[in-house]
């Protein structure tokens, strides 16, 4: 299959020179050649060694594919296998796999181009935690089968609480006991176990089993029963427990410090009961859930088996544990203290007793300042069941009669409610206690001698007068000084001062002890008689200089200022609260009935409507507990279903609200489920519609698009719908294919084109099939007919699928022509139905008692018929 086409030299070929040898190969079968040429070179021999080879194809391909650990999450995973032909032709592959894990292998089949790569795509479904080591065989050309192992674990998205001094799972937090109004922390690691990123939100289970809310536990059960109808069960649990933070995102084997507070509150009552009786005992369950998570609520209005669901809430339940107990103090001699009479400068003392009842808790306390009295100590602290004595002063600074509240301050740990995003307790009163101080002070008597004033006593007389009171033991802290403008008097008024400056003030002549003082630098004084100007002495020992008068005027001027600024800044905060009071739909501004008539009232206006419940409001520092997405819940399910809404945002609020980037809080407010959508047996090339339901619990629009790339779910529509608020919807899930197998696939939405779910679609697709209610129909003749009358008998054909299935009878027929017939010999069985057929069997010479039919189904299975005669010969 070679050939050698050359001319040899005759002659010797000279240095530089070459000549050309042409080797040809026609291959005659498929197999590879080998052979040599011989090279004579003078006196050497070279052998030159000749291939012939026909081409081929080299597939290879992966032998393991490892998918790792993915969480049990309803999403499909694809990994890619690369199947390689380093050869010079094209190669064919096929790949068979009979398992349950793998769902699509595609392509199955095909060709490889040479010295290419071809991409196989095995997706995976993540609904069931395990470990998967499956084996699917490749037949490669040219290499036979080809065993390739696809291994991955699927987990649980696990969350722990640990302890975090330590770091073991916690399963309670006991707070121990506390007083009414105080506060205690405790801190806790929250950990995602699970090799992805976990958003995640915290929620309170107000009707959890085992809940207790604020029940002694150590009473009896009469006084337990007697109590639970005393309290107010309106109580909103998300004061109680303050968690910081009450969302958040968790990243693959990451853990997040929170902190809990326990702040209990007394009930309030209808029923004034002692402080004694008042101790309440908590048992209160935190939930930690996957945010968004909460579309397996809905799965029984899909109508399927929830026993074959398998739950995909992911979870985890910390209790926490408190007892809250009143400040209970005792005094001695009691609350009302009465002081002996005294005078002014002596002084009453009473000694106090306080006492603790408490045999769990010890008791601080502080005493204000009060008038007339004083305490010592100020402040200390009872140990439990303990005394502390207190010693009350009573020292009058006036004379009278005085009944005085002394509020005692209870001092103990109180979180600040206001600011929850950084937790902050502080040591500050959260309880008060009055006493009541009574004491009177009564005067000395003195005697008061009167001297008689020597001096010039003016026609207009002041307070000082003729009579002046000595020995009184009060000084006076400014010298009298009657003054009056000289314009308004006319008293000794001289010829040569008649023209006086307006400004200028008379002083009275009995005043001259205050002119040795300091005057007011810029007024000028005169004389009462003869209007000269005043000599007028400042004391530069005590008088302000000019600067320090400029700077005395600067720092008033600074606090007037100050003062004015803050008065401006309150009148601008009511002007703006005012607004927004007045800034709304429903007022509009004007004042009360100024033109409105009254309306008319009918028996129906006071009839009570039921109080619709509360909605959740969108502020982030308001804890989700279970009785408010309740609430919430009831008021959107409560509402008819919306149908065919606006696919696209279209006004401007829409618009607005469907950018909004939503909270883990205000997704876990979002209901879009069941998250499993199983149909559950469908007959092939037949037509099953399933809701998924949508709810918007929020008080904005949302946006909610589906992506469905799977050509058996192609009928789904409407695949983009605004939901308005509080509203709730549905969007039919049509389900069709023409393959019999199981079928599991899962489809994506997203939440305002951001927020990403993802709903996993079950169905067992089964093949056309019709049932007989029995194989073998027994025909004989029925009591009191006639001899020779036909034998007849019916059967059943059932159809157990969800599509009409049309049948025809063929009847199975040998040598001898059947004596049996059935009626209708063909037609349609409806979904969920059946049919009666009619067998007859002719009685004859010599007829056959036996024989057969076959059920033929359309595109489906056949079924036999057999059918005998009982003939009965009398005797």
């Amino acid at each position: 299959q070679f050939k050698l086409i050359v001319e040899n030299p005759e002659k010797p070929i000279a240095c530089g020179l070459q000549f050309k040898a042409v080797v040809e190969y026609t291959p005659k079968c498929a197999e590879d050649l080998r052979d040599k040429l011989t090279l004579l070179i003078d006196d050497d021999i070279v052998h030159i060694p000749v291939l012939g080879l026909i081409p081929y194809c080299g597939l290879e391909i992966e032998t393991e594919v490892n998918f790792g650990e993915m969480i049990a999450n309803n999403k499909l995973v694809t990994k890619e296998i690369s199947i390689a032909n380093h050869g010079t032709t094209s190669g064919i592959f096929k790949i068979s796999y009979d398992g349950v894990v793998l769902l699509n292998i595609k392509p199955a089949r095909g060709v490889v181009k040479p010295k290419s790569v071809r991409k196989i795509r095995v997706d995976i479904c993540t609904d069931v935690p395990g470990v998967i080591e499956e084996m699917m065989k490749v037949e490669l050309e040219n290499h036979g089968w080809t065993e390739v192992w696809i291994k991955g674990v699927v987990v649980e998205q696990v969350l722990k609480v640990l302890g975090v001094s330590c770091g073991k799972v916690l399963k309670c937090i006991k707070f121990g006991p506390l007083y009414f109004g105080t506060s205690k922390t405790e801190q806790i690691h929250l950990y995602n176990e699970s090799p992805e990123c976990m958003d995640w939100v915290a929620v309170l289970e107000e009707n959890a089993i085992g809940g207790e809310m604020g029940t002694d536990l150590q009473g009896s059960t009469d006084a337990v029963l007697h109590d639970l109808s005393l309290k107010n069960k309106d109580v909103d649990v998300s004061t109680l427990v303050l968690c910081i933070p009450n969302q958040g995102t968790l990243l693959p084997y990451e853990k997040t410090l929170i902190t809990l507070c326990f702040s209990p509150e007394k009930f309030e009552r209808d029923v004034e009961v002692s402080d004694t009786s008042l101790v309440q005992d908590y048992v209160l369950f935190l939930r930690f859930e996957t945010a968004g998570k909460r579309g397996d609520w809905l799965q029984n209005l899909s109508g399927s088996a929830t026993s074959t669901i398998r739950s995909n809430s992911r979870h985890v339940d910390l209790a926490l544990m408190g007892s809250v107990f009143p400040v209970i103090l005792t005094f001695k001699p009691g609350t009302v203290i009465n002081f002996k009479d005294c005078y002014m400068g002596e002084q009453a003392q009473v000694v106090c007793t306080v006492k603790n009842e408490s045999e769990f808790l010890p008791v601080m306390f502080s005493f204000r300042k009060t008038a007339h009295f004083s305490i010592y100590p100020e402040r200390g602290k009872v140990k439990k069941k303990s005394e502390k004595k207190v010693v009350i002063s009573f020292s009058p600074h006036q004379i009278g009669t005085f009944e005085m509240k002394q509020i005692i301050d209870i001092i103990g740990t109180v979180v600040d409610k206001n600011n929850v995003d950084v937790l902050k307790t502080s040591t500050k009163s959260f309880h008060q206690i009055q006493l009541t101080l009574l004491g009177v002070c009564k005067s000395k008597r003195k005697s008061i001698v009167f001297t008689v004033n020597p001096g010039l006593t003016p026609l207009i007389s002041n307070a000082t007068g003729q009579f002046v009171v000595r020995g009184t033991g009060q000084l006076s802290d400014t010298a009298p000084v009657a003054i009056l403008k000289s314009t308004q008097t006319q008293i000794h008024t001289h010829r040569k001062n008649k023209n006086s400056k307006d400004d200028a003030l008379i002083a009275f002549p009995n005043d001259r002890a205050a002119s040795l003082r300091p005057s007011e630098w810029n007024k000028k004084y005169r004389t009462i008689f003869t209007k000269t100007e005043r000599y007028n002495y400042i004391d530069p020992e005590f008088a302000y200089t000019d600067s320090e008068r400029l700077l005395k005027e600067k720092n008033k001027k600074h606090y007037v200022d100050f003062i004015s600024c803050l008065r401006q800044h309150r009148l601008e905060k009511e002007a703006d609260r005012q607004f927004y009071i007045y800034n709304n739909p429903v007022s509009i501004g004007i004042k009360p009935a100024e033109g409105l008539k009254s309306p008319k009232i009918s028996v129906a206006d006071f009839v009570k409507e039921k109080p619709q419940p509360k909605m959740l409001p969108l502020d982030d520092n308001c804890m989700l507990t279970s009785r408010k997405l309740a609430a919430i819940v009831s008021k959107s399910t409560n509402k008819g279903v919306w149908s065919w809404l606006s696919p696209v945002p279209s006004s401007t609020q829409e618009k607005e609200d469907c950018s909004l980037t939503l909270t883990h809080k205000q997704l876990h407010q979002i209901f879009i489920g069941p998250t499993t959508i199983d149909f559950g047996d469908v007959c092939v090339y037949s037509t099953t519609t399933k809701e998924l339901h949508i709810i918007n619990n929020l008080s904005v629009h949302i946006w909610i698009q589906m992506e469905i790339e799977v050509a058996e779910l192609q009928e789904t529509s409407p695949l983009s719908q605004v939901v308005p608020p509080l509203t709730k919807t549905h969007v039919p899930v049509v389900f069709e294919t023409t393959t019999v197998g199981m079928f599991k696939t899962s489809f994506s939405y997203k939440i305002n084109n951001q927020h990403i779910g993802h709903v996993l679609v079950i169905a067992h697709v089964m093949p056309i099939e019709l049932k007989l209610s029995t194989r073998e129909l027994i025909l004989s003749p029925v009591p009191g007919c006639l001899a020779g009358t036909e034998f007849r008998k019916t059967v059943r054909v059932c159809n157990p699928r969800n599509h009409p299935a049309g049948f025809t009878w063929r009847p199975v027929t040998g040598d001898r022509k059947s004596a049996f017939t059935i009626k209708p010999t063909k037609g349609f069985v409806e979904a969920y139905s059946d049919v009666e057929c009619e067998v007859v069997w002719h009685p004859g010479f010599n007829t056959p008692e036996t024989g057969q039919f076959i059920l033929c189904v359309r595109k489906g299975n056949s079924v036999d018929l057999k059918c005998s005669a009982k003939v009965t010969i009398p005797v």
